[in-house]
């Protein structure tokens, strides 16, 4: 299974609670950047998944244009920041188990970096930037290796 991992893009700081920070231009504008740089490594999406917050749905929503459509949507409310990385696992071994092989996920700091850390113990937990992307892949026996992380950042210096 592939597990592309998105951090959100930038938010705006202030709003009436956390979960309701939507992205900022920039935010939006690095999101489409990074799903411009994913699309030619993904031939198929069958799973996205995605936090119920407010700037991880504008970043979906301004990605999808440009990535494979997905066979199956699932609104996560696992994914919130501090979600239990846990049963994220648990989810994405069941969905592996039902023959997924190609998943893409947005949710946000910690979560992100304490799922990559789950999923490859020797990589640790790594600190996404917003937009970023890491790419994993677990095995038959549900090891997982890392492929990248990159950001909107990282594309800039390649």
């Amino acid at each position: 299974m592939l597990v592309y991992i998105m951090r959100h893009g930038q938010a705006e700081m202030m709003a009436a609670t956390d979960a309701l920070r939507p992205l900022t231009q920039q935010g939006c504008t690095e999101s489409v950047m990074m799903a411009r740089w994913l699309a030619p490594q993904i031939s198929k999406l069958d799973c996205i998944l995605c936090s119920p917050y407010l700037r991880a749905q504008q970043t979906l929503k301004a990605i999808e244009p440009y990535l494979p459509q997905a066979e199956y949507f699932e609104e996560l409310p696992l994914l919130t920041p501090s979600g239990n990385v846990t049963a994220v696992v648990n989810h994405l071994f069941q969905l592996a188990q039902q023959g997924t092989r190609h998943v893409l996920i947005v949710s946000h700091l910690p979560l992100v970096g304490y799922l990559v850390g789950e999923l490859c113990p020797s990589e640790g937990a790594p600190i996404f930037a917003t937009s970023g992307i890491a790419c994993v892949e677990i095995d038959d026996e549900y090891q997982g290796q890392l492929h990248y992380l990159h950001a909107p950042h990282s594309l800039n210096a390649q």
